[in-house]
Order: C-alpha cells, then sequence, then structure tokens
C-alpha cells in the first residue's frame, strides 16, 4: 500500500466512524511561567464521564494539523486527548532550518524542554474529561525525545510512547526515579538515531530499573509514521506505511496493558 492509498484508507476510516461517533477539538491557552502556550483538547462525545487521556507532542515544526489527525484517531479509540504546545503560542517555524533551530534549543536546555511538557500535563489534568489518574504520553520525533524527558524527569503517569524520536540525554534517568513505563517505536535504520545511541539507551533503561520495551522497525528510517516525509528512505526520512501501522497497532495494545 503506497502513502496515497493509505491516507484515502484513513481518511474512509474516519468518515464511516464520524456518522456514529462526534470528535471535538477545544484551543486550550495554558502557561509555563510567564509564556503563553497553545494546545488542543480533544474528546469524542460519544464517550461519556471522565475516560483514560493521552497527552500528544508535536514534531519539530511545531503543533499542527499531523497532530490534531493524530488525536482525533486517538479520541475515536476513547481517549481524551491533549495536544501539548511546546514552542508558545504562535511560534510555529516555516522552514527545516527555524524548526532545528528552534528544536535545538529545547534539546539543549532539557529542564526548559521537561518544565514545557509538565505544563501541558498539568493543564490535561484540569480538565473533566479525562480521568487524571490514567494518563500516558505520546510523541513524534522531536516530541519522541520530550515524552521520554518527561519519564526521566520523575512525571506521575502511567507510560510514554516515543515514535522515532531521539533516545540521547546529557541527563541520564536515576534508578528508581522514573514512574512510566516506556515504549520506544524505532526505525531500524534510522540515520539521526545511530546505533550507538540505542545502544546507551537501552543501559541507561537497564541501570534505572525502569519497565522499557524498544521495538525496531527493519527498513524504517526516520518520521516512518509522517505521512508528509515523502517517500525516499536514502535522505534518512521517509514515510513507511508498515511500521507506520505497525507501530501504531503496538502503541494500542501497550495502551490495553497501562490504561484500561
Amino acid at each position: 500500500m503506497n502513502v496515497r492509498v493509505w491516507q484515502v484508507t484513513a481518511a474512509l476510516v474516519l468518515a464511516a466512524v464520524s456518522a456514529t461517533a462526534s470528535v471535538q477539538r477545544r484551543t486550550v491557552e495554558y502557561r509555563q511561567g510567564e509564556v503563553v502556550l497553545e494546545g488542543a483538547l480533544v474528546w469524542d462525545t460519544s464517550h461519556a464521564g471522565p475516560r483514560p487521556g493521552v497527552l500528544v507532542v508535536h514534531q519539530w515544526r511545531g503543533l499542527g494539523d499531523y497532530e490534531h489527525k493524530r488525536a482525533e484517531m486517538l479520541a475515536r479509540l476513547g481517549y481524551a486527548v491533549f495536544c501539548a504546545d511546546i514552542y508558545g503560542k504562535g511560534v510555529r517555524p516555516g522552514t527545516p532550518q527555524e524548526a532545528a533551530q528552534l528544536s535545538g534549543t529545547y534539546k539543549e536546555d532539557r529542564p526548559l524542554l521537561q518544565a514545557r511538557v509538565r505544563a501541558a500535563l498539568d493543564e490535561f489534568r484540569r480538565h473533566a474529561v479525562v480521568d487524571p489518574t490514567r494518563i500516558a504520553a505520546i510523541g513524534y520525533c522531536f516530541g519522541g525525545t520530550t515524552v521520554l524527558e518527561l519519564a526521566r524527569s520523575g512525571a506521575v503517569l502511567r507510560g510514554v510512547v516515543s515514535f522515532h524520536g531521539g533516545l540521547g540525554t546529557p541527563n541520564p534517568a536515576e534508578r528508581g526515579r522514573v514512574a512510566a513505563r516506556v515504549l520506544v517505536l524505532h526505525g531500524a535504520d534510522d540515520p539521526f538515531v545511530p546505533p550507538a545511541e540505542v545502544s546507551a539507551f537501552e543501559e541507561e533503561m537497564r541501570k534505572a530499573g525502569v519497565d522499557w520495551q524498544l521495538v525496531s522497525y527493519g527498513g524504517a528510517v526516520h518520521s516512518f509514521t509522517d505521512w508528509n516525509a515523502g517517500s525516499d528512505p536514502t535522505r534518512g526520512a521517509a514515510y513507511e506505511e508498515k511500521a507506520d501501522r505497525r507501530s501504531w497497532e503496538a502503541m494500542k495494545v501497550f495502551f490495553d496493558e497501562i490504561l484500561k
């Protein structure tokens, strides 16, 4: 199945489901210190009462249509969803160069990165549609790095899932500090996350006593879940339909274990 077919199939599935379900999305302003952030709360009104929640953290270009679509997919599975904004209201890089520079600012300042994602988690917990005791977090690329930092910070949540995120950190997890279970979904041929970084991450998780899993998808490079990433793996980042589908299913199984 090529990229276009996968997109059309996903659209048809969502359209069919919409006949019996109503997904709502509300823009939410919140703060981290004096900085105004703008996230989105997404939920399906066909599910009554508080439900398990999923915090979604964006890739390096900031919160946009891709994360909103993933949030809708999660809402239709019965989760309340909050799309975090790490960069700030109205701050959205327009080019890859700008995205690299902005995301690099947060990668170089992990305490700030942790503070921004914790602010989103705190905001999420305030909303009536979510059960604050049953929350997980997922992230894509830069967002995958971010949710791993959220886990390393000792945040109280059920688990985190990193989709093709960076695995390195200047501050490895301390033993006994990580409360969340960790699932890493990794492109086996990702040139931006080389084998040495993967090995170092695995050793970090062992030493810290974390409940962790790492799944590598053969033939997949960076951004393998991003249908906007093109299809040429020689560029180092490309969509890969099988890895996208398989990683989504792995996340669902993980959530069945930790949230339901």
